[in-house]
């Protein structure tokens, strides 16, 4: 996946929210950590991917792509905080189930919290990049959602949300 212009547009927004909020020399590795915590159990839960117990339907896929570019703006932010700015990042190619793929990613977000490294970062993007496909998603579409969203957050900033 392309990710150059969408490093761009969350370092934009970012800067955005820390100056408006004084919050330019605060150290805000934690608070994004549990934020893509919070947006991936979201995520999870508009698939219903693991609720083995109800016969309820998924969330139409608008609403779980919407929570899917949730998590990408703070693992953009995050990779920002370790500069990590690649062009490319590799979807990984083994088969897991969704679960699977929710629970692998929670534990590389965790490693990746105390390791504070590109590497490990690289394996939480190819993990939810995988989990993009699994869910049925195509770059363009991620893409264009992440504008969409991004857009959304600016204008919830000046509305002081």
């Amino acid at each position: 996946m392309q990710l150059s212009s969408l490093f761009e547009q969350q370092r934009k927004l970012d800067n955005y929210i820390e100056t408006k909020h004084k919050l330019s020399d605060k150290d805000l590795f934690e608070e994004k950590v549990l934020a893509l915590f919070v947006e991936l159990g979201e995520l999870a839960n508009e698939t219903r991917c693991f609720k083995f117990w109800s016969l309820k339907e998924a969330s139409p896929k608008a609403t779980i792509l919407e929570e899917y570019v949730d998590g990408i703006h703070f693992l953009l932010s995050l990779g920002i905080t370790v500069e990590a700015t690649p062009d490319i990042v590799d979807v990984f190619e083994q088969e897991a189930t969704t679960t699977s793929l929710f629970n692998q990613i929670y534990r590389a977000i965790d490693y990746f919290k105390d390791r504070r490294d590109l590497d490990t970062y690289m394996i939480v993007f190819g993990l939810y990049l995988k989990l993009a496909e699994q869910l049925g998603f195509t770059e363009a579409e991620v893409v264009e959602a992440y504008h969409s969203k991004n857009d959304v957050n600016f204008k919830r900033q000046d509305q002081d949300y």
